[in-house]
């Protein structure tokens, strides 16, 4: 039966408290609906919202992490070439390359971790599949588009929306993309504003740089399910997390109004394309930024070089020219604009 262990199917397994935000109210929390209450989710909450003394687990939100297999169409031909041959076990990584573990494929269901799990039928290149509890679904949903998170030769995922990809992936790993202009911020024991988590690898970078507390927005509800079957992004409720890492659903154009001036060390902003989201890169906002901003803070902002080719419209420049009027020393590094708050 699938997703139930069997007797002769043992698991084979591979080998001071931060500073808080001071901040004037919570930030609204992600909420999913589950096919099936036991199909591999750890029951760890993973949102916040505001007590008494700071942000606390909250425990009514069900915001957990996938546990179970993660499939790709290499790694069912791995499962099945080595059931063609009469293997009794194969090595592969059922979590997108963050560790390797050993499967036992079966006749009719292959066992990893002491469940058993039937063979899918057939799989899509580009595509990652999770347990459902019936079936092996594909990691995507339908919302304002359809996100899609997409395998990549490093493991780390990339995702698309509406078959666009949102983040590098071609020549490096996201990760190390993002590990690098984290780098820029200096993140080590500083509070850090997130502003577009997206995946969360900003957030991960901080964590692993030694950032005090990071404060990260998503606005789409898509995106943050995703976050919760990509074993890449960062689990706020964690051990290597330590409670520094904050992260809800809620539109930062507007919750950036609700954040205490001059509080935040440094800031990490990837908006979407200006075409959607177009507030993002308004001098409003701008503006926002350096409020929350200490003097010296310092901030990283992606741009990209959207409709250079087109239109000949130069967009980091447009954002320079704003960031410098919002209060910021600013210079092009790597695809954006970094900037030191004056």
């Amino acid at each position: 039966m699938p997703g139930v262990a069997t007797p002769d199917t043992p698991a084979t397994l591979a080998g001071g408290a931060p500073r808080r935000w001071p901040i004037t109210r919570s930030i609204r929390a992600l909420t999913h609906n589950r096919r099936s209450a036991h199909v591999g989710y750890d029951a760890r909450p993973s949102c916040f919202r505001l007590g008494p003394h700071g942000p606390e687990p909250d425990c009514d939100l069900d915001v957990t992490h996938y546990s179970g297999p993660l499939l790709t169409r290499p790694l069912l031909d791995v499962l099945l070439a080595a059931r063609k041959r009469g293997l009794d076990h194969c090595e592969g990584s059922f979590d997108l390359g963050r560790s390797r573990t050993t499967a036992q494929p079966g006749q009719d269901h292959w066992y990893w971790q002491g469940q058993a799990y039937p063979y899918p039928a057939k799989l899509r290149d580009r595509t990652i599949y999770y347990w459902d509890g019936a079936d092996f679904s594909a990691a995507s949903r339908f919302g304002s588009g359809l996100y899609k998170l997409v395998p990549t030769a490093w493991g780390v995922p990339t995702f698309e929306i509406d078959g666009i990809k949102m983040l590098v992936s071609a020549q490096i790993s996201p990760m190390d993309d993002a590990r690098r202009k984290v780098a820029l911020i200096q993140p080590a024991g500083r509070q850090i504003l997130d502003t577009c988590g997206g995946m969360g690898y900003f957030a991960a970078c901080c964590l692993e740089a030694g950032a005090a507390g990071i404060r990260s927005f998503e606005k789409s509800p898509e995106v943050l399910w995703l976050r919760t079957l990509n074993p890449w992004s960062p689990d706020p409720a964690s051990a290597q997390a330590q409670g520094r890492l904050q992260l809800g659903q809620g539109d930062v154009a507007q919750e950036i109004a609700q954040i205490a001036t001059a509080s935040v060390d440094a800031v990490l902003h990837d908006p979407p394309r200006f075409g959607i989201a177009g507030e993002l890169y308004s001098q409003v906002f701008y503006d926002q930024l350096a409020r929350v901003l200490r003097t010296g803070g310092r901030l990283f902002h992606y741009t990209g070089t959207p409709n250079r080719l087109t239109s000949g419209r130069d967009v980091p420049r447009e954002v320079a020219v704003r960031l410098q009027k919002a209060g910021f020393r600013t210079e092009r590094v790597l695809d954006g604009v970094a900037g030191v708050r004056r």
